[in-house]
């Protein structure tokens, strides 16, 4: 069964940084596009970042230039890198892992930004 587990999520002033880690396990991380999402209170999940098996990636308008995707497919691992943090970034990010046919996703790590 394919698993996806966010971790290093927590509380950050505005303006900090936070690296989130996503460790796939089921076979499907070396075929997978990946990618990272947030769902605020009240506000529907959307996306944030996304890569694929070759590196190409994109960004919601919200986050470019401050937020760095990347993956490490020795570890299948997908990393978020965020910079600059914002107190609207506060949300609970999931992992994503789209194999076209099904998606499956983590259970989320909270980001909490304070101003």
């Amino acid at each position: 069964q394919v698993q996806l587990v966010e971790s290093g999520g927590g509380l950050v002033q505005a303006g900090g940084s936070l690296r989130l880690s996503c460790a796939a396990s089921g076979s499907i991380f070396s075929i997978a596009i990946m990618g990272w999402y947030r769902q605020a209170s009240g506000k529907e999940r959307e996306l944030v970042a996304r890569i694929n098996r070759g590196g190409s990636t994109n960004y919601a308008d919200s986050v470019k230039g401050r937020f760095t995707i990347s993956r490490d497919n020795a570890k299948n691992t997908v990393y978020l890198q965020m910079n600059s943090l914002k107190p609207e970034d506060t949300a609970v990010y999931y992992c994503n892992a789209d194999i076209v046919v099904r998606d499956y996703w983590g259970k989320g790590t909270l980001v909490t930004v304070s101003s």
